[in-house]
């Protein structure tokens, strides 16, 4: 029986030709693998801003899930399959092990997804021109030298990232000197802005929109966007959006290393300061806590002669570093402590060093769901009553930095009490959004001991079943453990039930619940903030009105 004639129209192809196709498959699945894989590093890369050893540290921290199964996985299933199997049949095994690894490194939805910036794209050319040139070299070598040479390309992604950003840096420098230069020219064509830079710890991104609403009421006011605290932050937005018709610039200065805070002095000028306080923060980078004051305090010295540094009264660093010629604030109900005057709780302190009556106090705070209010004592001794919408005590303060600063620059203080009444939350910091039955505390742009503790004095004036979603906090080097531990029994006194994120980032915090007594049925564990809110849907009201949720932190992509 002869075969239909139109069967044989089709070309038959031998064994070895299909054997010869297969042999060649890894390669293009390894390269779309590489490129799907590098995609994360280089997300994790702007994350850290750009910086090597955090880079690094981040791939440490995480060592089994950033690397090993991230990196290592194919090239593992790879050597083995090659060593026990004819490349006939192991080139099939490759495809598939680097097909499961694409799949598993494929773009997830991430809080900050990575931006495509001139730098990533000058990054990715020189990795791509980096990686052709490794499967060019490999092409001299035998098939199995090639396919291991190759292979090596993905356990070698993490380093290529850092080894493109090292080749590129005579470039970026050039380019930053390049925008630098044009953000100053732009800053110096304008010599009757009044730039007020704004720095700290913490509280610095709120007191930077709050002095923006109240100096709003008299000048055409700029500020810098959302978190744009580092010098590309702050030349960008000089570069893109300062105007000459803008009269005041508050200028958020954020640091991680010395000299950050005054490099971007150098290149804005401020003519006067805010230090809101000084804390823990970054000390993951910072080393010490004096390398923190030191930092802040750049600042300071960056101001000309007749600028005003304006100080958080009631941070006991600042307080100590109180010059004469500075505007010190306190929200303290207009009593400063000083020398031999209680702490919060404690005993009589006795090492405080002695400091001077506040220029601008606040009293009669009165803190409720509803908003707060207070009355503030101006340096001629008028007294005047304020009310906002926004949440505790701390928000007090930071309002009470920006009627400091708004006062000096003459703006009315009717003019400013108004503003405070119409103040809106700054996103994601103590941010009140209500949902039916639900009341959620959002405070989860970041986390430090201070902050953590104001979130829990609010949430500790609601009624309803007290819940608390965290991951608990970081950046906070050799004393994180320790922060995170006081901060669970901090918790175990104001909460009913606790959902912590992530059963090792939180194992600190759950110690310190432990060490209070907090009862573990009432603690669980979810793996995102979506899973918590499931659990969450499901806690009994257990007699409560209503459930008030509180979520502290929320970790950035690189945790």
């Amino acid at each position: 029986m002869t075969a239909p004639r139109f069967l044989s129209s089709f070309p038959v192809f031998p064994i070895s030709s299909i054997f010869s196709i297969l042999s060649i498959l890894p390669v293009p699945a390894l390269l779309v693998c590489c490129g799907v894989t590098c995609l994360r590093d280089y997300h994790l890369f702007q994350l850290n801003s750009y910086r090597a050893g955090a880079q690094l540290r981040g791939l440490a921290r995480g060592f089994a899930r950033e690397y090993l199964l991230r990196h290592a996985a194919a090239f593992a299933v790879l050597a083995v399959t090659a060593a026990a199997l004819p490349r006939a049949v192991a080139a099939p095994f490759a495809v598939l092990a680097y097909a499961v690894q694409t799949y598993f490194n494929r773009p997830r939805k991430a809080k900050k997804p990575l931006v495509y910036t001139p730098r990533v794209k000058r990054m990715l050319a020189v990795h791509g021109l980096l990686v052709a040139l490794v499967t060019l070299a490999a092409g001299s070598f035998s098939a199995g030298g090639r396919d291991f040479c190759l292979a090596f390309l993905l356990p070698a992604s993490p380093f290529f990232v850092l080894l493109a950003n090292g080749l590129n840096a005579p470039v970026e420098k050039a380019l930053n000197r390049r925008y630098i230069r044009d953000a100053e020219r732009r800053l110096r064509a304008m010599p009757g802005l009044a730039v007020i830079g704004v720095t700290g710890s913490y509280g610095k991104t709120s007191t930077k929109y709050f002095l923006h609403a109240l100096l709003s009421s008299r000048y055409n006011v700029l500020m810098t966007p959302e978190s744009f605290n580092t010098t590309l932050g702050v030349v960008k937005a000089v570069r893109t959006r300062l105007r000459p018709v803008h009269e005041v610039f508050v200028c958020e200065m954020g640091a991680r290393n010395a000299g950050d805070i005054e490099e971007i002095c150098g290149i804005v000028r401020p003519r006067h300061g805010v230090i809101t306080a000084i804390g823990p923060q970054h000390l993951e980078s910072f080393k010490s806590l004096e390398n923190i004051v030191k930092t802040k305090f750049e600042l300071a010295d960056a101001l000309p002669e007749g600028g005003l540094l304006f100080l958080n009264g009631d941070d006991e660093i600042l307080r100590s570093r109180a010059r004469g010629a500075d505007v010190v604030y306190s929200a303290s109900d207009g009593v400063p402590r000083s020398e031999g005057a209680p702490r919060p709780g404690g005993a009589p302190n006795s090492d405080a060093p002695r400091c001077r009556a506040p220029d601008y106090a606040a009293r009669d705070i009165r803190v409720s769901e509803r908003g707060s209010s207070f009355s503030v004592v101006f340096p001629d001794g008028e007294e005047r009553r304020f009310e906002t919408p926004l949440l505790g005590r701390h928000n007090v303060q930071n309002i009470l930095a920006a009627v400091a600063v708004s006062d000096r620059l003459g703006v009315g203080r009717g003019d400013m009490a108004a503003s405070a009444a119409r103040l809106a939350p700054v996103p994601h910091r103590l941010q009140l959004i209500r949902r039916n039955s639900v009341i959620l505390i959002d405070d989860s742009y970041n986390s430090n001991q201070s902050g953590a503790r104001a979130a829990l004095e609010t949430l500790a004036m609601f009624e309803g079943l007290k819940i608390l979603v965290t991951p608990g906090m970081v950046e906070l080097g050799a004393a994180e453990d320790e922060s995170n531990r006081r901060f669970g029994s901090e918790a175990a006194a104001v909460c009913d039930r606790i959902v912590l994120m992530g059963e090792r980032q939180t194992r600190s915090v759950r110690e310190g619940l432990k060490l209070a007594g907090f009862p573990d049925e009432k603690t669980e564990v979810a793996e995102s903030l979506e899973q918590a809110f499931e659990r969450i849907e499901k806690f009994s009201l257990e007699g409560f009105g209503r459930k008030v949720v509180l979520l502290e932190n929320d970790l950035p992509d690189n945790y």
